[in-house]
């Protein structure tokens, strides 16, 4: 029998939760190991470096994802507390949860999965896509909503980088195609079938304030300033992964100049809108990181940066206004403008990298494009054998078109399950409040008898 209605949905997150939990304690328990030390002392020093060479960009990814992402999403001012901690659990289950699915399908040997730090990353970047995705339906979904959202996300994300890296062969060190383009419209997807095609009008708790705006500015100082351990992270160590920071910083550069630029150009009074600062100043991290390791000159990460840039702000001022009336689309912290419209920037700017790196590379220094994990001349030999320059260049443009339709395809899906009732979706009177799943001990700042915990409760029994 079901619980009072006051307590059900309560329950239905922890149930989840407890259960995943427990299984994966089990999972662990039988089949997953750390690597056996080494009894050579110079197969131990090896092992030493890669840790120590990779733990300071891992730390740095996860400032990024659990502190600076956390902040920028905390725009909306009454919904703090919710934006930081579901951000937090879905980062760490959905961690857990690639790192079960990649064991099985990578790294399952002899009956183990032997675990190790850059195991633990790879399922980090594939928890990433989650965290991105959630933006496009911040503070209208429950977190048991979240929580299913991720579950369907990661084998499809998985499944999806598989066929555009390892079946087609594209260059993407820096997750643009993959991890970027591919989380924007999933999350896109899933907000067109979640919402259908109802218009969703402007909630009273969802227009920021300067304070709510403040601490999602800070996330987006806090990005910025990591974000080059993102890109470089996984490139070949030496001249490949220096390459890559020097070109992150200059097309993040780039971006946030252009971004004080494109927004005070675009407002009448030539103020800054702080949602412009807020995503245009990252749009150059997303667009390089596909790009980052390529042989391309500083002046093409400048510009890249500054495009980047300038089709963000745009994004923001007329073209998510324009898909929220033609279709309806709903797009709460402008995922399509940040991930989506730079991501697809980033994948033109590869198609003509690869044909321009090729060309002046062709003589005595073979290539420097170098896939994930790759070397220069595994690349230049994966172009002969597959159509030269020319034919690179098709397999990035067929990358994305993968990464576009197989994303938007399953959002769909997905969307759909989330409306079962049993998941409780909030409804629309108690979107965007904290106080629906915390308990706010400061009543004063409380929004009222309508956004309390227990009524709160009740309407998501009616829901239910």
């Amino acid at each position: 029998m079901a619980g009072p209605p006051s307590t059900y949905p309560r329950r239905l997150l922890p149930l989840f939760l407890g259960l995943f939990q427990a299984a994966l304690l089990l999972f662990f328990a039988l089949f997953v190991t750390y690597d056996e030390p080494s009894a050579q002392e110079k197969d131990s020093s090896l092992v030493a470096n890669q840790v120590y060479s990779t733990f300071p960009f891992f730390q740095d990814i996860q400032v990024m994802l659990v502190v600076g992402l956390g902040l920028l999403l905390t725009f909306l001012p009454r919904y703090g507390f919710s934006s930081l901690t579901h951000n937090f659990l879905l980062l760490n289950f959905s961690m857990q949860w690639a790192l079960v699915l990649q064991g099985l399908l990578h790294h399952f040997h002899h009956g183990q999965i032997h675990l190790d730090l850059h195991k633990l990353l790879i399922s980090e970047f594939a928890a990433v896509t989650v965290l991105i995705s959630v933006g496009a339906i911040l503070g209208r979904a429950s977190p048991c909503q979240l929580l299913v959202m991720a579950t369907c996300e990661i084998p499809l994300y998985l499944a999806s980088e598989w066929v555009i890296v390892t079946c087609l062969g594209v260059l993407d060190v820096g997750g643009t195609i993959t991890i970027h383009i591919f989380s924007c419209y999933f999350g896109l997807g899933v907000s067109k079938a979640l919402f259908r095609a109802t218009q969703q009008p402007l909630h009273p708790k969802e227009a920021p304030t300067p304070s709510s705006d403040l601490k999602s500015l800070v996330g987006t100082l806090i990005l910025w300033v990591f974000w080059p351990s993102f890109v470089a992270v996984l490139c070949q160590p030496g001249d490949a992964q220096h390459r890559a920071i020097l070109n992150t910083l200059l097309a993040m550069s780039a971006s946030a100049t252009t971004t004080v630029v494109a927004s005070s150009l675009l407002e009448r009074d030539g103020k800054l809108s702080p949602g412009h600062l807020q995503n245009g100043s990252l749009a150059g991290g997303v667009a390089i990181g596909v790009v980052a390791d390529m042989a391309v000159p500083p002046v093409a990460a400048l510009a890249l940066g500054s495009l980047s840039a300038v089709v963000c702000v745009l994004g923001f001022r007329f073209l998510t206004p324009l898909l929220g009336r033609k279709l309806t689309l709903h797009d709460q912290c402008g995922i399509h403008n940040l991930h989506g419209l730079p991501g697809i920037l980033g994948a033109a700017a590869s198609v003509l990298a690869v044909l321009v790196a090729s060309k002046d590379t062709s003589g005595s220094h073979p290539s420097q494009l170098s896939p994930v994990g790759g070397n220069a001349s595994e690349a230049l030999e994966g172009q002969r054998g597959r159509g030269g320059a020319g034919g690179q260049a098709l397999w990035q443009a067929a990358g994305l078109a993968v990464a576009v339709g197989a994303s938007l395809l399953a959002g769909l899906l997905t969307g759909a399950a989330l409306r079962l009732p049993c998941l409780a979706r909030p409804p629309e009177r108690l979107c965007f409040d904290d106080s629906l799943y915390f308990k706010i001990r400061d009543q004063a700042e409380s929004p009222g008898p309508d956004g309390s915990a227990e009524e709160g409760a009740l309407a998501l029994k009616e829901q239910v």
